[in-house]
């Protein structure tokens, strides 16, 4: 297949790149900076910019049968409209006229997040399982700019011009993952600072970065991929990931469980006297029982998640590559 794809140098692009690639496909990606030596041989580049009014569209869809939607901004919230609904947009009206003039249609494979769905409505470790068919609250520029790019393009497809699916992955980890979360992490392990909070069952939602490489590659070819949404993740609990940390470091494992009342009336009376880690917004990450199960990719795709997290762990503490770059257009 022509393939094109956006944020090709970005933490998942660039390895989906590399993967189509190995399975024959002819990939064309669109860089606003020089990456040549960071993509296979035979990999069209074309130079443009996703928010820019004179990216060359029509260039880098030339040929087009799939459109592979990487691009994304993780940082930066004064750039994420213009790059995920804007962009989105041109990049949508640029294959819409492509399929007009050729008269076949393109597929949109569209990189999204399960961040759209919102947080938790009342207490943070409120139990919440969320599929395919959760109505989507978005609450950070990052997630509201991300749900209006899906929407866009499950619009677009109502023309019969195209065709889309989208995948929603929950915290992708890996080697080279630009979020250092994980390796701050591994790093209260070893020095035995880390704590539990609360005394629930608290849900670690993550999916390694191969396993959404190997869906997005399946929505390539897979016809009963068409016109749907899928959510990735492959949760486990966080006892599991913090044990598999410590394993691999070979450190004792961590015991100690305070009480989340007491934890968050600490962290609000030192607020501004102390530099600490911990924060409400941490807190609640460390009590979540939010879930996303995958019975959805099992059903239609026969597609299960297969690398565990607590036993990958070593994918990022071993991680060399600590100053990698950001997700990339």
């Amino acid at each position: 297949m022509n393939i094109c794809v956006t944020g090709a140098s970005g933490f998942i692009g660039q390895r989906l790149v590399y993967s189509l690639c190995e399975q024959g496909h002819s990939v064309t990606i669109l860089s606003r900076r020089e990456c040549q030596n960071e993509m296979p041989l035979g990999v069209n580049i074309i130079n443009g910019d996703l928010t820019s009014e004179t990216c060359p569209l029509d260039l880098f869809l030339d040929k087009c049968n799939v459109i592979i939607n990487c691009a994304g901004e993780l940082n930066n919230t004064a750039k994420m409209e213009a790059l995920h609904v804007e962009g989105t947009q041109k990049l949508i009206q640029a294959a819409l006229k492509q399929t007009e003039q050729r008269g076949n249609k393109i597929h949109w494979i569209q990189l999204s997040s399960v961040g759209v769905y919102g947080p938790v409505n009342g207490k943070a470790n409120s139990e919440r399982v969320i599929t395919e068919d959760t109505p989507i609250q978005p609450k950070g520029e990052y997630e509201q700019t991300k749900a209006q790019a899906d929407k866009l393009v499950i619009q677009a497809a109502e023309s019969s011009l195209l065709t889309y699916t989208i995948i929603r992955p929950s915290n992708v980890f890996g080697q080279g993952m630009p979020n250092g979360a994980l390796r701050a992490l591994a790093g209260t392990v070893r020095k035995g600072l880390f704590f539990y909070i609360g005394y629930l069952k608290t849900v670690s939602t993550y999916v390694h970065v191969d396993d959404v490489i190997a869906l997005l590659v399946l929505c390539l070819s897979d016809s009963n991929a068409k016109g749907e949404v899928f959510n990735i993740s492959n949760d486990c609990l966080l006892e599991e990931m913090i044990e598999g940390i410590a394993m691999i470091l070979n450190v004792k494992h961590p015991w100690l469980r305070l009480p989340e009342a007491l934890v968050r009336a600490l962290v609000w009376l030192m607020q501004g006297i102390i530099k600490s880690p911990l924060s409400q917004a941490a807190i609640n990450s460390m009590v979540a029982r939010t879930s996303y199960p995958t019975l959805k990719l099992k059903q239609r795709l026969d597609f299960t998640p297969q690398i565990s997290v607590s036993m990958s762990m070593n994918d990022v503490i071993q991680d060399k590559n600590n100053n990698v770059r950001k997700m990339e257009l």
